[in-house]
């Protein structure tokens, strides 16, 4: 069975409630692995067929724990998973334009096929008190984490991609 591996990183949990949501939906199609950024590790890449990356956008860029699992998986999965296939979540304060930028980079780097646009999701959170409470993302919103992860695990279960 193809195996659907969603990384993710949230500190306030707008990026985590979306990659639960996309787990969620994924798993009704494929084997999905959901794993934190810093638990996860190159065995992880190596052995799914597709990916999402979630990650919450941090001063323009992704969060630093997201950075650090593609610091610590880059070089040792390099050349072992061209053409698998990728979507990207951002949970963004107001942009999220760079970090989905950041991630599409590496992304290229590993030669993976992006399946669709990166979904930002923006919260809006603009003052030091919004930035750094806790997040709760609509339904509606998260409705669109749960197309990419029902789309993406259908269509390695059907192998489209």
């Amino acid at each position: 069975m193809a195996q659907l591996l969603i990384v993710y990183h949230s500190r306030t949990g707008g990026a985590r409630q979306m990659a639960e949501a996309a787990a969620e939906a994924a798993r009704g199609e494929a084997d999905t692995k959901l794993a934190r950024a810093d638990q996860a590790g190159p065995e992880d890449v190596l052995a799914a067929d597709g990916y999402i990356f979630c990650a919450p956008e941090n001063l323009a860029a992704i969060s630093g724990l997201m950075k650090e699992f593609f610091d610590r998986c880059y070089y040792p999965v390099l050349g072992k998973i061209e053409g698998r296939p990728y979507a990207q979540m951002v949970c963004a304060g107001s942009d999220g334009q760079n970090a989905a930028r950041q991630i599409a980079r590496i992304a290229t780097g590993w030669r993976l096929k992006e399946v669709q646009p990166p979904l930002i999701i923006c919260t809006h959170a603009q003052t030091p008190e919004a930035i750094l409470a806790e997040k709760t993302i609509p339904n509606d919103q998260l409705n669109q984490s749960r197309e990419i992860g029902s789309a993406l695990g259908a269509g390695l279960a059907m192998g489209i991609f």
